[in-house]
């Protein structure tokens, strides 16, 4: 099953991946092994993709099943936060760990990275013993007013279990 590659070794290479080759193969591997389910030949990556679509773009009109783009992932990315939101980069995801700019080349392994994250990083054993969880937030906090953002709505995301 998809999410069964999901694993605390690919959460671990995508964090790695720019300080080593073996991760790289191995995030690559990963994200292009195929998969089946219900019929629906897919990739990892593929997968991955819809469940970030599914999971933060879905205030910006996208139907369901929608595999997310560049454009997506860039336009949410600063969307999301650990625990608290505010300019503080210890609590921007996306500064965490990191990525200063999105773009087509990294996108998807920004999106690999959220959702590894989730099934089996450091946000899913925080959330599990009751510590910090992902926010998502306004559409774009880098462009609002202080009293948008005090204002602002934010919902933490749950899986609801382990998604294998």
């Amino acid at each position: 099953m998809a999410f069964s590659l999901i694993n605390r070794a690919f959460y671990d290479a995508i964090v790695d991946f720019e300080r080593s080759e073996s991760a790289q193969e191995y995030y690559y591997q990963v994200m292009d092994t195929p998969i089946e389910k219900d019929g629906r030949r897919d990739t990892v990556r593929t997968r991955i993709l819809r469940a970030y679509s599914m999971l933060f773009c879905e205030d910006m009109g996208v139907s369901p099943g929608h595999v997310a783009t560049p454009d997506d992932v860039i336009a949410t990315a600063d969307r999301l936060y650990t625990g608290a939101m505010g300019f503080d980069p210890n609590h921007w995801y996306r500064m965490q760990h990191h990525f200063p700019v999105i773009d087509e080349d990294n996108y998807d392994r920004f999106a690999a990275l959220v959702i590894a994250d989730l099934n089996a990083g450091p946000l899913r054993d925080a959330a599990i013993g009751g510590g910090d969880m992902l926010l998502v937030g306004g559409l774009d906090p880098l462009h609002m007013t202080e009293q948008e953002r005090r204002d602002q709505k934010v919902r933490p995301i749950d899986l609801g279990g382990d998604m294998q």
